[in-house]
């Protein structure tokens, strides 16, 4: 029995590190060009930038056992503030500021709604996902807004430190003060402990509502992040930029390890989820796979990942 226990234990601790040294192994024999540092920073950690923000943005909902299904629309109306106000109002540097003010803005909400009227986070952001993609569409008319800002641009497609794309510099900061956040702070110890058991932790003391609300705060903020990113990257912005985020960040999110039952994992877990399916897509693209039959795979894979990380011992029931 020990010795089943240690085995599982085993597995969802480095089943995720094991799956992506397998994927590396294989698209490095599969294409010569895999490997090169052009390919892994300018393709895999540029384009699983905004992808990680997301991610990191869903795990601490998730860590209190919520879930944010709004991170998509969020990316997509945020940056829709940032390309009109850099495009009609010429106000720069501050509109990305503003657009990730406008993301932490709608996280609050989300956390209000579901902390103090007792609204299941799944219907709350069920509801914020259409009220904020529908905004962006109407705001744009279904358009995308180009700009021409160069500042602006460098912000993502600049370089500070080597040759390494900015956008992938800020990914890594924001990776690196969340997890502080989770291990080195109050908020992140009670993220665990209301996942852990809210009716302990609200026992215990602790003002559940406040850090509730916290979750969604931090994931609106990193969505405006990403959404600000994303326009500066691209010099436009369009109503469904997000379309396909929130799929993937809930699969990056239980890949790497955190429960869906909360309590366990975080985002020190999630960026191993966000590197499987960036390496995935870019390997499966240098490979010649075709698109559909590439959300095929990743499908199969998400699921395989998911069985080998999940802790039984902590469900009775599956439904």
């Amino acid at each position: 029995m020990r010795s089943d226990r240690e085995l599982q234990d085993w597995i969802i601790d480095l089943g995720p590190f094991a799956l992506l040294a397998l994927l590396v192994v294989g698209f490095s024999l599969a294409s010569p060009v895999f490997l090169t540092v052009s390919n892994l920073v300018d393709n895999v950690m540029r384009n699983s930038t905004i992808l990680l923000l997301v991610s990191l943005a869903g795990t601490f909902p998730i860590l209190q056992q919520s879930i944010d299904l709004s991170i998509e629309s969020m990316v997509g109306i945020t940056g829709v503030i940032a390309a009109i106000l850099i495009s009609d109002y010429q106000l720069g540097l501050a509109a990305l500021l503003v657009a990730v003010v406008a993301g932490t803005v709608f996280g609050a909400l989300n956390g209000v709604v579901f902390a103090k009227f007792k609204i299941p986070s799944f219907l709350v952001t069920l509801g914020s996902l259409s009220i904020l993609a529908g905004t962006a569409l109407l705001i744009t008319g279904g358009t995308s807004i180009p700009f021409r800002d160069e500042t602006v641009r460098w912000v993502s497609n600049g370089t500070l430190v080597g040759n390494v794309p900015n956008i992938v510099v800020w990914g890594l900061l924001f990776y690196v003060l969340m997890v502080f956040v989770a291990f080195k702070t109050p908020f992140g110890r009670y993220c665990y402990a209301l996942g852990e058991n809210e009716e302990v932790a609200d026992l215990s003391g602790v003002k559940v509502d406040r850090y509730k609300i916290g979750a969604f705060v931090v994931s609106g903020f990193l969505c405006g992040v990403a959404g600000a990113l994303l326009t500066a990257r691209t010099a436009s912005a369009a109503p469904g930029m997000g379309t396909g985020l929130l799929l993937q960040s809930i699969a990056a999110i239980v890949m790497g390890g955190t429960a869906l039952t909360g309590g366990v994992g975080g985002p020190h877990r999630t960026i191993l989820g966000v590197l499987v399916i960036g390496v995935l897509a870019n390997g499966m693209n240098l490979v010649g796979i075709q698109s559909f039959v590439q959300d095929i795979v990743l499908g199969f894979v998400v699921i395989v990942a998911v069985a080998m990380s999940m802790d039984r011992r902590k469900i009775d029931i599956v439904k």
